[in-house]
């Protein structure tokens, strides 16, 4: 008997939630459900709500996938194979499925290479491309772009994590000559705290300036006018805001991202499907150089396993605050 593959999905999502399964885990269920849904709609050429799990075989499946692989970089064709084999294996659990069909799917294998990184010549030319005062471009705020890029080049912070970031995400370090401390609410809603410099602390106040400047009538209602870019807002304001001063879209940082990219004429340092998350790994690579140890990079990147981390550095490092203090973006800001 088939099912609707809406409702298959959401009798997962249903059982799913009942345990612990974070806002990111979510979306990244729905996510890998509609890339392959889309790619099994464009192969039947129907509407995907027409789609029941009675097409759900061997055949199809692989189709959809060799479609969906065709513009997604290995690692994201991996995680979608997962999630779908999760769902097919609770709705054989649930008899929606007579049988698993992802066992007859090929799943592209780990890549053994060592994460890809931006050097620094290609992070000094960003960094210049990004903070561009002469971008004439409708979406363009300098002042915005260069604070993601930088907090994502001196925190590590994952592309959901950086849109996630509040205005009390961020507090001050006593005696820390301006350093900031910065909660991460990272993949499985497990904190991790990271600490960032005063160049960046910086750069993060001119950017509050510029958008209490754009959004007069955002942030405190009753801010006093000596009030600093920092006291100007809420707390529960988000940290990094669209044009319409809202919450930051995670489509939006990586536009502008991959526009960074191209007005720097580092695009052909990009690796394929990597915007955002190829800044993170620059962040890593650039500890690791630095000699920082496994362990506390583990920590600083959110880690679950340390077989992850290892793949940047096997070397040992010093306390969290004077490794992320190391990275080489900080000397860019002097």
């Amino acid at each position: 008997m088939s099912t609707s593959l809406d409702v298959a999905f959401d009798t997962f999502m249903t059982w799913r939630k009942g345990g612990t399964m974070s806002t990111h885990t979510a979306e990244a269920y729905r996510h890998d459900f509609v890339g392959i849904a889309d790619a099994l709609a464009a192969d039947l050429t129907v509407p995907i709500e027409h789609l029941t799990t009675a097409v759900l075989d061997k055949d199809h499946m692989r189709r959809a996938f060799a479609r969906f692989a065709e513009t997604r970089a290995p690692a994201s064709v991996r995680r979608c194979w997962s999630t779908w084999n999760t769902l097919c294996g609770f709705w054989c659990t649930e008899d929606l499925l007579e049988a698993n069909p992802m066992s007859t799917v090929r799943r592209p294998a780990m890549s053994k290479r060592q994460p890809s990184s931006f050097d620094g010549e290609a992070v000094a030319k960003l960094l210049a491309a990004v903070g561009d005062p002469d971008d004439t471009h409708a979406r363009a705020w300098p002042e915005r772009d260069l604070a993601i890029v930088l907090t994502s080049l001196l925190t590590g912070c994952r592309l959901s994590e950086l849109v996630g970031l509040d205005i009390r995400d961020l507090r001050d370090v006593d005696g820390a000559n301006g350093a900031k401390a910065v909660r991460v609410r990272g993949k499985g809603d497990k904190d991790r705290t990271v600490t960032i410099e005063a160049g960046l602390v910086d750069v993060l106040g001119e950017y509050l300036a510029s958008r209490a400047i754009r959004f007069p009538h955002t942030g405190r209602v009753r801010a006093r006018s000596d009030s600093t870019p920092w006291t100007r807002f809420r707390a529960t304001d988000p940290l990094f805001v669209g044009p319409d001063g809202a919450r930051v879209s995670r489509s939006l940082v990586q536009y502008r991202t991959k526009r960074a990219y191209i007005r720097a004429g580092i695009e052909d340092q990009k690796v394929r499907g990597a915007l955002v998350h190829q800044l993170r790994h620059t962040f890593a690579t650039g500890l690791a150089d630095q000699g920082v140890s496994v362990y506390e990079l583990r920590q600083m990147l959110g880690h679950s396993s340390i077989q992850t981390t290892s793949r940047y550095t096997a070397a040992a490092g010093q306390e969290t605050r004077v490794a992320a203090a190391a990275n080489p973006v900080y000397k860019m800001l002097e």
